[in-house]
């Protein structure tokens, strides 16, 4: 049987992932030498409605100077952006060696390298000492946890006191499901979507303080009607998710549009802080 890290990091990886990114920069007439985060934008935030919601939900909190960890960090896309829009000391951790790999090789292209950090690592061991970070940052990674206490046991671990969570995730309906493949599982074995109740209990339980919830669902559903609308009149885009996705992108992103619809999954961002103790 192969162990549930190798499963996960398989589902993610794409082999030569930051060449590929290169050639078709250079096919877009791209000089390597000149290239901005919005040229990569469309590839490097992997998570419903991309940039445009990461740029939401860092106006919610103070981040100026701040030093972030991003959990589940892709290729890098959001720390990016707030480490040049907020003067951040980014760090980003992910599972996939492909992953972190292009991350450090996009931030140094878009001369970001010394502002960011990426680790190979796996979110349930975070490489740390306790009260490391001012901010923990994290979208869709929940879903391919299956120890959804020791997740967050380490995110709280590596929060200062008055530390920030946020997050930006997909959850299911009390036993609502999805239908496979997804964009973070092709077999039901890789997904372990929770729902926000027991993100709650546990938060709760951990000595979080909720300061504010929001339902995202009918954004997410407002973006992927029109992505599918983009992709009828135009085709993919030439540097967009389906390079991370591949062949089975549009049945990807189809699988979890029916399941926002049907109300089997939500997706939902908050923001939680740290309590004191006393």
């Amino acid at each position: 049987m192969v162990a549930l890290n190798t499963l996960i990091e398989n589902q993610y990886h794409t082999p030569g992932l930051y060449e590929d990114i290169l050639n078709r920069l250079g096919e877009q007439e791209i000089e390597l030498s000149n290239v901005s985060r919005r040229d990569i934008a469309d590839v490097d935030e992997f998570h419903v409605r991309g940039a445009e919601v990461s740029l939401e939900l860092a106006s919610r909190i103070r981040l100026e100077n701040s030093k972030v960890l991003d959990v589940g960090c892709g290729i890098g896309g959001p720390s990016r952006m707030l480490a040049d829009d907020y003067n951040c000391r980014v760090t980003g951790i992910d599972l996939s060696h492909e992953y972190i790999r292009t991350a450090k090789g996009l931030s140094a292209l878009v001369g970001l390298q010394d502002k960011t950090d990426y680790i190979w690592s796996n979110a349930l061991d975070l490489p740390f000492e306790n009260g490391s970070f001012d901010v923990v940052w994290t979208q869709h990674v929940q879903m391919n946890i299956r120890h959804k206490l020791k997740f967050y046991s380490e995110i709280e671990r590596v929060l200062s006191e008055q530390g920030t969570f946020i997050y930006y995730d997909i959850f299911k309906k009390d036993s609502g499901e999805v239908n496979f493949p997804v964009p973070w599982a092709d077999y039901a074995s890789a997904s372990f979507l929770g729902t926000t109740e027991n993100m709650d209990d546990i938060l709760e339980r951990l000595c979080f303080k909720n300061l504010l919830t929001s339902d995202e669902t009918d954004k997410g559903t407002s973006f992927l009607e029109d992505l599918f609308k983009k992709l009828k009149k135009n085709g993919p885009s030439k540097l967009g998710l389906n390079v991370l996705m591949g062949p089975s992108t549009k049945e990807k992103l189809m699988n979890i549009l029916l399941g926002l619809k049907e109300e089997q999954i939500v997706l939902q961002s908050g923001i939680y802080k740290k309590r004191a103790i006393n």
